[in-house]
């Protein structure tokens, strides 16, 4: 008898429901928040106000687009984190009623763990290639930059992750000095691919093992920039490009220089990477580059998959509801939350 799971994801901005049978998706609906565009960054109360408003049509949808019913759902699983809690909180309750409502199993899902396991999903009418265990992922988003020991499904240890700030963070931090409109991430990646990127150089870390740091890089750039304004006050319009091309060349290097190590130390050539910063061209060219240089057999995943979404939820439920890993009804939303 098949499985089919809904997943809720509504970790930050972005309310999301999806519906998978077995692995196979069926729907995988997003309604996004552009209010946050004109503050600069997701504002908490604005984004838990929202998915309040959004949590019942996304679902709605969702159901319909799989062409179910409500009755059909074998479990429902949901983001407990990390994230903002206000954020978690709403999706957190509406699964809990959800189970209650139909008497289906709860299933908890840690928000990271779903980005890595994205790569299992399969489509309708096409099955993607999956790694196998056991692999590395670099997980790199807004908030987390980790390398990931993917052991099994449900079995993973971090080997090295920032002690700081996250790759993602550094792109957003960096564009907003440069006034790059929010999100910064896509803006300095379309714009890099006018630019020289080895126009300008920056300081990279020296962290020990396989950790990053990016909080360094983000000072020295600010620093950068200051002074060269009291020369040119218009060096920032005149050099977009170059700077933008630049920055990227030393985010993917901090990167790449520690999943490499990794990657030989633990002999280890399945070489997964996840999360919104894997849909950055240079991570993935990088990704081929090494592919052809060491070897690696590479993953990446579709685009639609790289921003937070209720797919990646859901196939992680599916693989939670194999082993019979079930929530309660006290459980709570956990706002810092690792592997």
């Amino acid at each position: 008898m098949s499985i089919i799971i809904l997943g809720i994801e509504s970790s930050c901005d972005d309310t999301s429901a999806a519906i998978i049978k077995d692995n196979v998706l069926l729907s995988n609906v997003i309604a996004n928040q552009n209010v946050h565009e004109q503050y600069g960054g997701v504002v908490p109360e604005l984004a838990s106000r929202a998915h309040q408003e959004n949590i019942v049509p996304v679902v709605d949808a969702a159901i319909k687009q799989a062409d179910i019913s409500k009755n059909d759902i074998s479990a429902i699983a949901f983001t407990r984190g990390p994230g903002l809690l206000g954020s978690l909180l709403v999706g957190t309750s509406f699964a809990k009623g959800f189970a209650l409502a139909k008497n289906i199993p709860l299933i908890d899902v840690n928000h990271l763990q779903g980005h890595i396991l994205v790569h299992f999903l399969d489509e309708k009418n096409q099955t993607n290639k999956k790694p196998e265990f056991p692999f590395l992922c670099l997980l790199i988003s807004g908030g987390h930059s980790q390398i990931v020991f993917v052991k099994d499904y449900l079995q993973m240890d971090i080997i090295g992750e920032t002690i700081d700030d996250a790759a993602g963070e550094a792109f957003d931090k960096c564009a907003k000095v440069m006034g790059l409109p929010y999100p910064g991430g896509p803006v300095i990646d379309k714009l890099a691919k006018q630019g020289d990127m080895f126009k300008f150089k920056f300081n990279k870390p020296r962290i020990k093992n396989y950790d990053y740091s990016f909080s360094g890089l983000k000072t020295s750039f600010l620093y950068f920039l200051r002074d060269q304004i009291k020369e040119n006050k218009n060096f920032i319009d005149e050099n977009k490009a170059d700077l933008c091309a630049s920055l990227q060349k030393t985010i993917v290097d901090i990167l790449f220089d520690k999943l490499t190590k990794a990657a030989k130390d633990y002999n280890i050539n399945e070489i997964a990477v996840s999360g919104g910063v894997s849909a950055n061209s240079a991570v993935r060219n990088a990704m081929q580059y090494f592919a052809k240089k060491r070897g690696w057999n590479i993953y990446l995943p579709k685009f639609s998959y790289t921003t937070d979404n209720a797919a990646m939820i859901a196939i992680t439920g599916y693989y939670k509801y194999l082993n019979k890993e079930f929530a309660s009804q006290d459980i709570v939303p956990k706002a810092r939350l690792k592997i």
